[in-house]
C-alpha cells in the first residue's frame, strides 16, 4: 500500500467496455483495502439477473438515469423473474432515481435492470478488492465480442469470484 493519497478527475480511470457495459475503474485494490470503486454506465436493456456474494459487500448509488433495484431476500427465489419477487415484509423492486443508494451486504440477493430507453450511470463499491475488478475485465472479455454470450464460460467466471448466478443475465 502507498503512503499517498489517490485523485481521479472526472473523466479519468482505466475503462473497459463491451457491448453490455462501459465500466471506468477509479479505485482498484492496489490503493485501498476497503473497495474497489467503479463508474459504470448501464444501457438500455442491460439486466445484470439477480444474484448473490458469499464474501463480498456492494453499495450502489444512481448518478443519471433510472434502473429497478432489489437487495433483498425474497420469499422464493424464481428462476426467471426478478422483478415480480417480493420479500417476507413486503420489499419489491424499485425504480432508483438519481441519488438512491443501495447497499448489499454479504449473502443479500440483488440486481439491477436499465428499463428505460436511455443510458443510466451509478458509482458502484465492491469489497473487498479486487475479485470484482478481476470479474469485470474477465466478464467484458467474454461479452466483447458481440455476438451471443458464452453462458458456460461465463458461469464458469462467476464461480470463480463468489458469483451465485440466481436469474439471466439479459442485454439487448
Amino acid at each position: 500500500m502507498t503512503t499517498e493519497g489517490l485523485l481521479v478527475p472526472p473523466g479519468h480511470g482505466r475503462v473497459v467496455e463491451a457491448p453490455a457495459q462501459h465500466v471506468t475503474f477509479k479505485v482498484t485494490g492496489s490503493h485501498s483495502r476497503m473497495a474497489s470503486t467503479f463508474e459504470v454506465v448501464v444501457p438500455p436493456g442491460f439486466d445484470v439477473g439477480a444474484h448473490v456474494h458469499t464474501r463480498s459487500e456492494e453499495l450502489f448509488y444512481v448518478l443519471e438515469g433510472e434502473l429497478d433495484v432489489l437487495a433483498f431476500e425474497p420469499r422464493v427465489r424464481t428462476p426467471d423473474n426478478w422483478q415480480k419477487w417480493e420479500s417476507s415484509t413486503g420489499n419489491r423492486m424499485v425504480r432508483a432515481t438519481p441519488g438512491t443508494v443501495i447497499v448489499v451486504p454479504p449473502g443479500c440477493p440483488h440486481a439491477f435492470a436499465n428499463p428505460t430507453g436511455e443510458p443510466a450511470k451509478m458509482f458502484f463499491q465492491a469489497g473487498p478488492p479486487p475479485d470484482h475488478e478481476r470479474y469485470f475485465e474477465e466478464l467484458l472479455e467474454i461479452l466483447s465480442d458481440g455476438g451471443p454470450p458464452d453462458h458456460e464460460a461465463i458461469e464458469a467466471l462467476r464461480g470463480k469470484y463468489d458469483i451465485e448466478q440466481l436469474t439471466p443475465l439479459r442485454h439487448r
